[in-house]
């Protein structure tokens, strides 16, 4: 079975089969290393006296053993994630774990649950291993900050939180960091100082000079007090920061936003990472980044898939600066590569993508109560683990108030209760924007949601100017699946971009708030013997991922372009019969944009362009 799809009808989202012990073994060459000191991904949730924590040795060959701790849910609701901690006596250590986090400050040892293992429901167990050396017991055990017994610890509570900190002293290389102290029923022993979630020191007071930082260049900053049994409490707000100086960067490319959507499941079957929009010349040519998908799951945005995001651990040739993760690392995956990429191209602003076509179903339920939706989100895009990655929240609800995958009845208005409640959260310094449908139908979906009234909180929207016609239909009648006018004998009427833009104006919302959308790939019928557009078909053309859908830098040698209809390029080669997006099309769509005033284009998605990224130049040299 094939490991990757392209979208769908829009964005289809789709994740690979990966079980959890897959994840694992794709890392366990980075933990065959000694442990060092590290911050793991989850902080420790508040104490739990509805679970347990139980060790085994499994086996003693002389010079080390296996060890295995098993966390047990003996209550009645899910466990969201577990840190155990246990003291060894001197000379004892763990040298490699698997299915944990395990970090050391001492003879103080904490394991935490990875991304895909964390959850554990009612009744059930979840363990994990460790081979070490040392003839010690693990003693003093906690689970979650109670007793691994499922007791309490009596008349000591973790510490709060410490104020946000606040920066001074700014310079090119260090900047000052100064916060509240946390209270502690029994004092706070020392701080945590974070730095892009990762931990980079440990202080007594509560004022920290980060030193040798690079200049130009910006920096999430949170702290976390520990009492004196070494309990964490909450992390901090967090406070970003750019140091002074730099030069030589990369100039943004233009005025005009040149956005591309990049897609979590591309890392597998197509194989197609952060690291390709550098060697493909894209990053120096785009403006921003929509990282997809997030999912909306119970009235709440959720983790789309956590071992694509931060956990997949890259190699030295996969990573954008060229070094490889490491195992005790805080972030892996895309995220760090996406922080990696803005460090080397400061320009491009990076949003989180939520919905999509399959998970837009999740929309109705989360309007209900806009403002824990919002609260929800943001708290999962301001993550102190990944903050300075994004700098802003895309909201894909591609058929509010009307049908696509299913359908919904949440009213006109829900789409700007809900960009409503977003703005007031996220606040005037991050960007909330919106990839909505280009149904300019008489009737259609742009007239089934109030578009113009969402407009005033949203900073645009991304218009989906693409997927108007394609094999769903399988006896065709063949048409351009992204006309950007009318044509003679168009299957139907308002299905093209200038139709959809002249009733989003029409609707109030600014030019510059709309974005036209160019599809990286093309769509296709087979069993057609007539050239030009209108003609019958039998069924889907064959593609590489999926049936009637194929990339463009598979089909510009494969079916050539043989004519254009509507401004986009089609082809007709044996049987099958293509329409798709090319550099000479995607100019006169950039031309034709710029003359109605809108804001940009963006694209879907990046991986479909070459490898040279001749489809974002086209769109970047248009827009000059």
């Amino acid at each position: 079975m094939s490991t990757d799809t392209p979208p769908r009808r829009s964005r289809f989202r789709w994740i690979p089969l990966r079980s959890g012990r897959s994840k694992v073994i794709a890392g366990l060459t980075a933990l065959a290393v000694p442990f060092a000191a590290m911050v793991g991904l989850a902080t420790p949730a508040a104490a739990a006296t509805s679970a347990t924590a139980t060790y085994t040795k499994k086996s003693d060959w002389g010079s080390g053993f296996e060890g295995q701790w098993t966390v047990k849910n003996t209550g009645t609701t899910a466990l969201s994630s577990w840190t155990i901690e246990w003291d060894y006596p001197a000379g004892t250590r763990v040298n490699s774990a698997w299915d944990a986090t395990v970090t050391s400050s001492g003879n103080r040892w904490t394991a935490k649950n990875l991304g895909w293992n964390g959850t554990v429901a009612p009744g059930a167990s979840v363990s994990f291993g460790f081979n070490g050396s040392g003839p010690g017991a693990p003693s003093g055990c906690k689970l979650n900050g109670a007793s691994c017994d499922g007791s309490t610890v009596p008349g000591d509570n973790p510490p709060s939180a410490p104020g946000t900190p606040t920066t001074s002293d700014v310079t090119n290389t260090s900047v000052k960091l100064s916060w509240s102290a946390a209270t502690d029923d029994k004092g706070v022993k020392n701080y945590d100082v974070l730095r892009n979630g990762a931990k980079i020191a440990t202080v007594t007071g509560t004022t920290y000079t980060n030193t040798g930082l690079t200049a130009g260049t910006d920096y999430t900053y949170a702290v976390q007090a520990r009492d004196t049994i070494d309990q964490l409490g909450p992390v901090s707000g967090s406070v970003s920061v750019r140091t002074t100086g730099g030069g030589g960067e990369e100039p943004p490319p233009g005025d005009k936003i040149n956005l591309g959507y990049f897609t979590n499941w591309g890392v597998y079957g197509r194989n197609y990472h952060v690291k390709n929009l550098v060697t493909s010349g894209t990053a120096a040519k785009i403006t921003h980044i929509n990282y997809a998908f997030g999912n909306v799951q119970n009235g709440k945005c959720t983790i789309g898939d956590s071992y694509a995001d931060y956990d997949k651990a890259y190699t030295a040739d996969q990573s954008v600066d060229g070094k490889a993760d490491t195992w005790d690392q805080p972030l892996r995956g895309n995220f760090n590569q996406l922080r990696k990429l803005k460090a080397k191209y400061p320009h491009i602003k990076i949003l989180w993508s939520f919905g999509g076509w399959t998970w837009s179903g999740g929309f109705p339920q989360a309007v209900q109560n806009p403002a824990a939706f919002a609260q929800s989100c943001y708290d999962l895009v301001e993550d102190p683990r990944w903050a300075d990655v994004f700098d802003g929240i895309d909201l894909d609800w591609e058929y509010p108030n009307a049908c696509g995958l299913t359908c919904d009845t949440s009213g006109p208005a829900a789409i700007k209760v809900m960009a409503d409640a977003m703005r007031a959260k996220f606040g005037p310094n991050n960007l909330v924007t919106a990839a909505i449908t280009a149904d300019g139908s008489s009737g259609g979906k742009i007239d089934a949601a109030d578009y113009g009234g969402a407009a005033q909180s949203f900073d645009w929207y991304n218009v989906m100017t693409y997927d108007f016609f394609g094999a769903w239909a399988a006896k065709g009648p063949t048409a351009p699946h992204s006309p950007l006018t009318s044509y003679t004998g168009i299957p139907q009427q308002g299905f093209n971009s200038a139709d959809a833009i002249a009733k989003l104006k029409a609707k109030g919302v600014p030019a510059k708030k709309l974005l036209l959308g160019i599809g990286f790939y093309g769509r296709g019928w087979t069993g057609v013997t007539q050239a030009a557009p209108g003609g019958t078909a039998t069924g889907a053309a064959p593609g590489t991922y999926e049936a009637g859908i194929e990339d463009y830098k598979v089909l510009k040698s494969t079916c050539p372009a043989t004519g254009t209809i509507a401004g986009t390029a089609y082809a007709h080669c044996g049987t099958n019969w293509w329409s798709y997006d090319t550099p000479a099309t995607i100019g006169s769509k950039m031309a034709w944009a710029k003359s109605q005033g809108l804001g940009g284009a963006f694209s879907w998605e990046f991986s479909g362009d070459t490898t040279n990224g001749e489809l974002v130049s086209a769109i970047s040299n248009g827009l000059k």
